[in-house]
């Protein structure tokens, strides 16, 4: 097997603005170099320089004569995509950049190899100061991720049940139900998107450290494997104490090495986060975990953006009863009136809660998977679906306020980052790291 070439989706716009430092050369051989503008017109594109307009066929790229000494900006770059850290910022790249169509928008595609890519990936995830095993682990992760991507999407579409499409429909006691799961993107054009919702991919600004380069140099072609199949690793930024399972997350299909796993060196283990009243005490309790920490190592460890999220272990988030009704109708398009409850059905086995029910005075409602149910409670997304709700009332009985007071931040699959990392700053090597979080998996060099 040799190392794969990717195409990462940057940027979707109607036009396009980029700089190109140093020497590119387009399908015709003509160099290109400065500042452009590129935007879409019927069946065409419409590059621009200063006064200069040119006329080009779809699909236009632009090759570096150098590859290591050339590189490209791209202005409006958005990360963080519909979370609450979102933002817009011009990006530097490596590689080569094309130009797609998609519908009436234009695409940015970086093209580039699969250890170049991964040197940005990792210090995008996390910063590049983090200790050195914890990054290597990182490289592996992120690596197998992607390549089982790949093969996902070389087989085909498969029959998954029908909550893994996304349903909405009365379920067995007459009650409306949404369900739905939000994986990684299909995308037409490129192999992945450049943001959250794929990997974090920032280009140049987060990417070729001493430290991030030695990681992805020391695991070489190195993935994590079952059965002799490279892992759909997965990651989040704090697992709350406990990993969550693949399957009530995503498709309902069963990883053996993505299972519940307590985020700590064995001593502690937790009751079983799927009964309500354990996953009640459990959440607004403070268990031992190497993601409950703060201070040194989160300054260590996390990037700018990253570190204005202050409580992410155990957090709380309140909202008047008018307000969460408001948000509530306008993220579900559901008219429910004035919320009067929210129940948890079902949580999975760190606490997420997977199916929800709203009632209101309109109705009920119930909810899942787990990043419905926090969209739905959040202008963004909520940290996870792992909280506790807490109802105050006014004297006549009536909700007056909402209080959601949680654990996590993020999916809560597979490995922690935070909880990671902190195995790393203790001495853990990344092998030892891995077994932890994918457990009954090997590491393996596929090129």
């Amino acid at each position: 097997m040799h190392e794969n070439t990717l195409s990462v989706g940057i940027l979707t716009a109607r036009e396009i603005h980029f700089r190109l430092n140093g020497a590119f050369r387009g399908p015709d051989g003509r160099r290109y170099r400065g500042a452009y503008a590129i935007s879409g017109e019927d069946d065409c594109l419409l590059l621009r320089q200063g006064a200069g307009t040119e006329r080009l066929a779809p699909g236009f790229t632009l090759v570096p004569e150098d590859p290591v000494t050339a590189t490209f900006d791209l202005a409006g770059v958005t990360i963080g995509i519909r979370f609450h850290w979102q933002r817009a910022e011009e990006q530097r790249f490596r590689g080569t950049l094309a130009f797609t169509r998609e519908g009436a928008l234009l695409a940015a595609v970086n093209i580039i190899t699969l250890e170049e890519y991964l040197t940005s990936v990792i210090s995008s995830e996390m910063r590049a100061t983090s200790p050195p095993e914890f990054l290597k682990a990182h490289a592996v992760i992120s690596r197998s991720w992607l390549l089982a991507q790949q093969e996902k999407r070389a087989a085909g579409p498969r029959d998954t049940p029908a909550c893994a499409a996304g349903s909405d429909a009365l379920n067995a006691d007459g009650e409306r139900e949404i369900c739905r799961w939000y994986d990684r993107e299909e995308h037409d054009h490129y192999d992945v998107c450049a943001d959250d919702h794929c990997q974090r991919y920032q280009g140049t600004a987060r990417a070729g450290t001493p430290a991030v380069e030695e990681a992805v140099r020391a695991t070489r072609g190195q993935v994590l494997v079952h059965d002799g199949q490279v892992c759909d690793a997965r990651f989040s930024k704090c697992c709350g104490g406990a990993s969550e399972r693949f399957d009530l997350t995503w498709e309902p299909r069963f990883h053996p090495y993505l299972v519940k796993v307590d985020d700590n060196d064995g001593g502690h283990a937790s009751p079983d986060l799927r009964v309500e009243e354990h996953a009640r005490a459990w959440i607004l309790s403070s268990p031992p975990a190497d993601c409950n920490t703060g201070g040194e190592i989160l300054a260590e460890i996390l990037n700018d953006y990253d570190r204005e999220t202050r409580d992410f272990f155990r957090w709380t988030v309140a909202y008047t009863a008018a307000g969460l009704s408001a948000l509530v109708e306008s993220r579900l398009h559901a008219a429910l009136g004035d919320l009067l409850d929210l129940q948890p059905l079902e949580r999975g086995v760190s606490g997420r809660i997977t199916r929800l029910r709203l009632v209101g005075t309109g109705g009920t409602l119930v909810i899942g998977k787990e990043l419905l149910i926090r969209s739905a409670l959040s202008p963004s997304h909520l940290y996870s679906s792992a909280f506790v709700p807490v109802i105050e009332r006014d004297s006549a009985g009536r909700p007056s306020r909402f209080i959601l007071h949680g654990a996590g931040w993020g999916h809560g699959v597979g490995l922690c980052q935070i909880g990671a990392a902190g195995m790393g700053a203790r001495g853990y090597t990344y092998r030892q790291i891995l077994a932890r979080y994918f457990p009954g998996t090997n590491l393996e060099t596929r090129y």
